[in-house]
């Protein structure tokens, strides 16, 4: 059922509008009401798939209403009907947001078109959204423990912003899952998300890495060449691991936050960037910035919102899922059957130090898939994960 208001403080084109909209569908809820002070109301308690909208209108007139109504219910396609003088001010609502506009009295096959028109673009948006909430297969949240269950709430509720995160927790404990999730669940989802691991790159090559070159900027440079940023432009970057990051680099970084421009190794010029940072780190940055090792300006900077990871020591009461969500994957890669691991086995591994994590849970389980037999036993475990 499709839900339809009408705001329209003319009695007869009220009555026209609601009778030919609710005789073209059967599946055409429609409600009308007399001024946008109403108008206004039953927007803000109930769910409507579209709003018909005189400009015109005493108490609140239509423009109001649209700037309104955006507010409170911005996915909602809302159609402009406009008098003989009113076409410049219809024209001007669909800069506000409007949908389209219908010219009274209304034609019927241009009314019933733009009703459909927008109601099926209100259905996409819809399954946009639907679509967004949900993450590829391959940088799947696996758990139901607090710890898990508190950072999944803090992605959904900042994934749409463009606040910072900063991603701290020990090695393979699945930052950069973290980062994923915040990416795929954000409206940046079409751009890119590029990966950057700061420990990873020598430290007189990071920042030709970050922000470019430009010919001749250093030795090899043999061409201009656009840097991580410039990549990710409309989307995230991922600094990984940016506690390794040299100062100089730190430096660069902060600056491209502050101004949201970057300029290239050699270059004087400056480049606009549109990216949402993302960071990650093992290391305790405050012991870093009390060291010197770290800017504390950019940590502020980077650590709007802060998630920490905890290790699967912290969360073992997610190993038996994590174990069959191994088990499933890993199965299917390597094309055998699946193996069903003990109650005494799965006891044996949440009991187990994980010192190195779920990175070390995927390898044991994959050497117990490998080395095991059909049921992986309690033996199995002492016999091939131990370290």
């Amino acid at each position: 059922m499709s839900e339809i208001l009408i705001i329209e403080d003319e009695a007869a084109i009220r009555r026209v509008l609601t009778k030919i909209i609710s005789e073209e569908n059967e599946s055409y809820n429609v409600t009308a009401v007399a001024d946008g002070l109403l108008g206004i109301e039953m927007i803000k308690n109930h769910d409507y798939d579209l709003i018909l909208c005189d400009i015109k209108m005493p108490k609140m007139d239509g423009v109001e209403v649209l700037e309104k109504a955006k507010k409170i219910k911005p996915e909602i396609p809302i159609v402009m009907i406009s008098g003989h003088g009113d076409l410049d001010t219809a024209v001007n609502t669909m800069r506000l947001g409007a949908f389209d506009y219908i010219s009274k009295p209304p034609d019927l096959n241009r009314l019933l078109n733009t009703v459909r028109n927008a109601l099926d673009t209100k259905t996409l948006l819809v399954e946009n959204k639907r679509l967004k909430k949900k993450v590829s297969k391959g940088y799947q949240m696996i758990g139901e423990s607090p710890a898990i269950s508190h950072i999944k709430e803090i992605i959904e509720k900042v994934a749409a912003t463009d606040a910072r995160v900063l991603i701290t927790g020990p090695n393979g404990t699945g930052k950069e899952l973290v980062a994923h999730w915040l990416h795929e669940k954000s409206d940046r989802i079409k751009a890119p998300m590029i990966e950057v691991n700061c420990a990873a790159i020598p430290s007189e090559l990071i920042e030709s890495e970050l922000f470019g070159h430009v010919k001749g900027s250093f030795t090899g440079a043999n061409k201009d060449r656009a840097g991580k940023f410039e990549a990710a432009n409309g989307g995230t970057i991922f600094l990984d691991e940016i506690g390794d990051m040299s100062l100089s680099a730190q430096a660069k970084v902060l600056r491209a936050l502050q101004e949201s421009t970057i300029s290239r190794v050699g270059s004087d010029k400056d480049i606009k960037v549109n990216v949402r940072v993302v960071a990650a780190t093992n290391k305790n940055l405050k012991e870093e910035i009390a060291a010197g090792r770290f800017r504390e300006d950019l940590y502020h900077r980077l650590a709007v919102i802060l998630i920490k990871v905890p290790s699967l020591n912290d969360r073992r009461e997610d190993v038996p899922l994590l174990v069959d969500f191994f088990t499933k994957k890993i199965s299917e890669t390597q094309g055998t059957p699946e193996k069903e691991f003990s109650e005494a086995a799965i006891k044996l591994l949440q009991e187990y130090d994980w010192t190195g994590n779920i990175r070390e849970l995927r390898n044991v389980v994959e050497r117990l898939i490998i080395l095991g037999e059909k049921e992986i036993s309690a033996n199995d475990i002492k016999l091939f994960a131990s370290k």
